[in-house]
């Protein structure tokens, strides 16, 4: 066939000559049809103008003006056809003789290739059941070992051997889910497989939740036996350090004998887990289920979820652990409060080593820090309330336990020990308080009198435990004690106090507070025992025999004082040298001196009711008495008495205080007689009478050395020095060598010249008395008179 020639654009021709309107629109709908454009626009234009009759007529012409084109056409391609035709009949032919020759093949061949293609068959079926057996035997053998391994998970399921079992579903998901030949083992697989998983997960969310609430009992266990411990480690180490002071102590006594001891150390391992061992180390701290749960989550893909979980659980369970009871006192409920923290955080530090990064140090020290600052609130809030030393004291011992047990396992308590020494100027506060109730106490309940001691055990209870004894051999018993039960009693008071300080400010991060611990006790010692002794002495003694037995006590309390304060260096681990060098005076001074005042007092009114008997003194006696005036031998009686009577219960520097007073008192009444109105005037045989009595108080005096010393019986015979002085002005031959400075700074120098003036003048002479200036008149004047006369004379001229 010839190819279809293109077809060519037809451009209509102008109109020639004037061709009319309805010629030029048939050559244009021509021309549009022969190039194949729409004939939409004369369609319409010739409906528009009502004359589709035109339209019509055009297009007829058009269709016989192109009839001759066909006729031409067809007449150029007819011989082409006749061509082809002849060409297909030559074909045919040619097609029928190849037929036959193939039908001839074909014949042929199905007698030769049809026994083979029997054979051909029998051998692809034979191949077929061949290949589907192998393949039968293979999905048998695939479904047998899918099922061995479905019954081990069903069998580690069974056991709760949740790992292994997994393993196993991550085995059959890895080789046999997408190879199972068994649609319904498949259907099976895609839906236990995840339901298996699922109950995994629960049944260990149970055991870890069921493990949750058991930790907390066994956190509490846990830190009450690891305080426990460390309160037991304490208790050595104070045991150690009390060795240790007694072996200074007996060495300071006796250089030559030196204590050894051997000091075993306690290389045990302590029950709680301190990273040294790897047991459990309470019975029941088991962190089994923890690791098998988290181990469990990180099979699963679960890691990070798991973590969360356990520490938002752990952060809400030491957040009800910070939970005080209302109901219950917290001195009651104290170590449970800090032992279920100090628990939580020694299982947290467990967990941290060995948990393989389920908890980091950072979220451990967060929890830490939140639990410091609640305790530390706790403290501060209960602290502010407390009103009983021994409370705040239990509860301090109790915190710097935790913070010992706590710090072995690296978490920082200076917090903690801030808060404790914030408040150490109120518990001192307080055990000052009580300590001054329980002075009154003793002192009101003491009778003053000398303790009576029947057994050793009571002698060292009283007197060897504070160190007050005045000599190291042991009495004979019944023993009878300078002192009453005032004296053991606030000892026993004082000694508790240093004690009860010393552990509040031991184990508090201050290392060296003996001087804290010297400051308190000087406040109680001054402020409290001096102030209540004190009080006692002005308010409730009213015998000689009480203030004498105060007087004695105040003596030993001196010892004890140097007791105390060897007491406190030691139990501060001062050495005892450093304690003595910063040494004070004694502190209860004024309860001393007021003792020692209020037994010169009562002396000295007994002392002047003997005194009163001067007034029967003859003053202007003819004769001097030879055995002394009688207010002198009673005052003499009395003191010998009283010396006797004190040397047994008073030291004898008190002794001689106290004697040194009453005689100066004594020497004070005579000069001051002598001065008195009573006394209108005397003479040398009163004054010889004076002078006897004197000797005999100075006898009495310097027959006190024996008892005393040499030393001080002089300086007793010296409070006799107004009225000797008094007495040989008066016996003088020269008194005019009063004016002399030297001779006065030497033999007078306690005499009030206004005294010697007034006392002067009342002097007579034997002519001076009733009627004796009738038979001397016109004799000479006495030598010692005018001397005298002179010396007053001279004086008034002074003044």
């Amino acid at each position: 066939m010839n190819p279809t020639k293109s077809r060519r654009k037809i451009v209509p021709s102008a109109a020639e000559n004037g061709d009319t309107a309805d010629k030029q629109d048939q050559l244009l709908l021509s021309a549009a049809i022969c190039n194949g454009e729409d004939l939409g626009p004369f369609v319409r234009k010739t409906f528009a103008s009502g004359k589709p009759e035109t339209l019509l007529h055009h297009l007829k012409h058009f269709t016989k003006s192109k009839e001759s084109e066909i006729e031409d056409v067809c007449r150029a391609h007819y011989q082409d056809f006749i061509m082809a035709v002849d060409d297909l009949r030559s074909l045919l032919s040619d097609v029928d003789s190849l037929k036959s020759s193939l039908s001839n093949s074909n014949s042929k061949l199905q007698n030769v290739a049809v026994p083979l293609l029997t054979s051909l068959d029998a051998y692809v079926e034979a191949k077929n059941k061949c290949s589907n057996i192998t393949l039968a035997i293979n999905s048998l053998n695939t479904c047998t070992q899918l099922m061995e391994l479905c019954s081990r998970a069903n069998f580690h399921l069974s056991k709760n051997n949740f790992y292994m079992a997994l393993k196993c579903l991550d085995s059959i998901e890895t080789n046999f889910q997408d190879k199972t030949p068994s649609s319904t083992l498949k259907r099976m697989l895609e839906k236990q497989i995840p339901a298996i998983r699922a109950h995994i997960e629960r049944k260990v969310s149970k055991e870890f939740g069921d493990w949750l609430v058991e930790i907390r009992i066994v956190s509490r266990n846990l830190g009450q036996l690891a305080i426990g411990q460390a309160s037991a480690s304490r208790q050595r180490e104070e045991e150690l350090r009390i060795k240790q002071r007694q072996a200074e102590e007996q060495s300071r006594l006796s250089l030559r004998d030196c204590v050894y001891a051997l000091v075993e150390e306690d290389d045990e391992i302590d029950g709680v887990v301190d990273g040294s061992n790897g047991g459990n180390g309470i019975s029941g701290f088991d962190l089994t289920p923890l690791y098998k749960a988290y181990h469990i989550h990180q099979t699963l893909g679960l890691e990070d979820r798991f973590k969360q979980y356990y520490f938002e659980n752990r952060k809400l369970q030491l957040t009800s652990d910070f939970q005080v009871s209302s109901m219950t006192p917290f001195l009651e409920s104290h170590q449970t409060f800090f032992a279920q923290i100090a628990g939580f955080f020694i299982v947290e530090d467990r967990v941290l080593r060995t948990g393989g990064g389920l908890i980091s140090k950072m979220e451990v020290e967060n929890l830490w820090d939140t639990a410091v600052s609640k305790m530390c609130s706790v403290l501060e809030d209960q602290f502010s309330r407390m009103q009983t030393a021994n409370h705040l004291l239990l509860i301090k011992d109790y915190v710097s336990l935790l913070g010992v047990t706590l710090r072995r396992f690296g978490y920082p308590i200076d917090a903690l020990l801030d808060v404790l020494s914030k408040h150490r100027d109120k518990y001192h506060e307080l055990l000052l308080s009580d300590c001054r109730k329980q002075i009154s106490e003793a002192l009101a309940a003491d009778k003053f009198e000398q303790m009576y001691m029947k057994k050793e055990y009571e002698y060292s209870m009283n007197v060897l435990s504070f160190q007050i004894q005045t000599s190291n051999i042991m009495p004979a018993f019944p023993y009878v004690a300078p002192f009453s039960s005032t004296v053991p009693d606030c000892c026993r008071i004082v000694r508790s106090f240093i004690e009860d300080s010393v552990s509040f400010m031991s184990y508090g991060g201050q290392l060296e507070f003996y001087d804290v611990v010297k400051k308190y006790l000087d406040r109680l010692l001054i402020e409290v025992l001096d102030g209540a002794l004190v009080k006692v002495i002005n308010g409730s003694i009213n015998g000689v025999t009480q203030a004498m037995q105060m007087a004695a006590n105040m003596a030993v309390f001196e010892r004890a004082c140097d007791f105390f304060f060897r007491h406190a260096a030691q139990l501060s681990g001062i050495p005892l040298r450093i304690a003595e060098r910063g040494r004070r005076q004694f502190p209860l001074t004024k309860a001393r001196d007021a003792a020692e005042e209020t037994l010169s007092g009562l002396l000295k009114q007994k002392v002047d009711g003997f005194l009163s008997l001067i007034e029967n003194v003859n003053w202007m006696a003819d004769d001097t008495p030879q055995g002394g005036n009688e207010y002198a031998n009673e005052v003499i009686i009395f003191l010998e008495t009283l010396v006797s009577t004190a040397q047994q219960v008073l030291p004898v520097q008190v002794l001689k205080r106290v004697l040194q007073d009453v005689l100066s008192h004594i020497s004070e009444m005579i000069v001051g007689a002598l001065l008195g109105e009573s006394v209108k005037r005397f003479n040398i045989s009163a004054i010889m009478g004076l002078d006897v009595d004197v000797r005999l108080l100075e006898s009495f005096a310097e027959n006190q050395a024996s008892l005393l010393s040499e030393a001080d019986a002089i300086q007793l015979k010296s409070a006799l020095a107004e009225s000797r002085q008094m007495v040989n002005l008066l016996l003088s031959n020269h008194p005019e060598n009063f004016l002399n400075p030297v001779i006065r700074d030497r033999s007078y120098n306690v005499l009030d010249y206004r005294k010697v003036v007034a006392i002067s003048e009342k002097l007579r002479d034997q002519s001076d008395r009733l009627f004796g200036s009738f038979g001397t008149r016109g004799a000479k004047q006495n030598p010692k008179k005018k001397s005298l006369d002179a010396l007053i004379k001279r004086l008034k001229d002074v003044n």
